[in-house]
């Protein structure tokens, strides 16, 4: 865990070098993670010295508890098998502040379940402002040389990493998964490492997770059965604020496709738009159920009276993944170049991608029925 000491002159500035970068997927080899909480998160353990491992990458290590710390962490949060949809077209559908009545209840069950104290700051209710974030964030980073997770900061209210601070905090340094995103990196310098640094960044900073210590853990058996009981109740609640939730969000999301006046074939900018939207939808299904299917077994290896459930809750949300796939070949393919935004907008393929849609709702309650039963 190597820090950087106090730089030249008067001001103060600590960077913990090292953190695991995060990013959209870009191939190579990695697994996709392209859910910034749960990356964040696992960056962090990672950087900690605390990873449950992942067997995808690298050989198995003894000391590994897990398969794959994201599918823990994406399963333990609640994405894993979570959908939303707000009616109209929208752009954060699936952030995460959305998922339950308290915005807080996905981060604290994710702490929970890795064993870990942590205290969430917000701005809105935060009396002294940046001099109290920036104390925070000092205390964490020198102090316990932990990173802080921050919402914001660079680009939308998105999870980052802040893995440093600069001239007595003025200026932040870290990952984020908009960094080198243009329209929200004006502004923005990099350090040789790749950290962002940003300036002036309370004004985009719209709450922090203080990563704490280690507390008194659940047992894993009840940590598991904690985890499934949460999937359900994401799953199988249909409205969260004003939004369709989990199973309901597939209906919501096949109904706008079928809105022919949604989609003007005059209008390139609202038909990205649109096909932003429906692909945001189809990558958080593939991705979050691929992840499912992957945590699950691990239960059953654990849990010998829940696997024949499990197991088969795990190859529905592997189908739903499949069929996720399905839906990016009626538009020819991953990406969201004009070819395929003008290929949603014909009337005929979206009326073919609805019927795969309400397969994979089908899907969804098929294994939420099974993990029901399994419990």
């Amino acid at each position: 865990m190597a820090v950087q000491p106090r730089s030249s002159g008067a001001l103060t500035r600590v960077v913990l070098e090292g953190v695991p970068r995060v990013e959209f997927y870009q191939g190579a080899k990695r697994c996709p993670e392209d859910f910034t909480f749960p990356s964040s998160l696992k960056a962090c353990l990672e950087y900690m010295g605390e990873s449950y491992g992942c067997e995808h990458l690298t050989e198995p290590q003894p000391i590994w508890q897990l398969c794959c710390t994201y599918a823990y962490i994406m399963s333990a949060c609640g994405y894993a098998f979570w959908l939303s949809w707000r009616p109209g077209w929208h752009m954060d559908n699936n952030s995460i502040l959305f998922m339950s009545a308290d915005p807080n209840e996905p981060f604290k069950r994710a702490f929970q379940a890795l064993g870990h104290d942590h205290e969430i700051i917000l701005k809105q209710e935060c009396h002294d402002g940046e001099t109290y974030f920036r104390r925070r964030i000092i205390e964490s980073i020198r102090d316990k040389r932990r990173p802080v997770l921050g919402f914001g900061v660079v680009g939308p209210p998105e999870c980052c990493i802040i893995t440093g601070y600069d001239e007595d905090g003025d200026v932040l340094t870290g990952w984020s998964f908009f960094q080198s995103f243009r329209e929200f990196n004006v502004g923005v310098e990099f350090e040789p490492s790749g950290y962002f640094r940003k300036k002036d960044w309370f004004k985009d900073t719209h709450s922090l997770i203080i990563i704490g210590g280690k507390q008194e853990q659940l047992s894993r058996g009840e940590i598991y059965r904690e985890i499934l009981k949460w999937a359900l109740e994401v799953a199988r609640t249909p409205m969260v604020h004003d939004r369709s939730s989990g199973i309901a969000a597939y209906q919501a999301w096949a109904e706008h496709l079928l809105r022919d006046e949604d989609f003007p074939v005059e209008d390139k900018a609202v038909l990205r738009q649109r096909h932003m939207v429906h692909d945001d939808a189809v990558g958080m299904v593939a991705e979050a159920r691929w992840y499912a299917s992957l945590f699950l077994p691990q239960i059953a290896r654990h849990e010998p009276a829940m696997a024949e459930e499990l197991l088969a809750a795990a190859s529905c949300y592997a189908a739903e993944h499949d069929l996720m796939w399905k839906i990016w070949g009626l538009v020819g393919g991953i990406g969201r170049e004009e070819p395929k935004f003008m290929k949603l907008a014909e009337p005929s393929v979206r009326r073919q991608i609805v019927p795969v849609i309400l397969q994979a709702r089908d899907k969804d309650v098929e294994a939420a029925d099974h993990i029901a039963r399994a419990l």
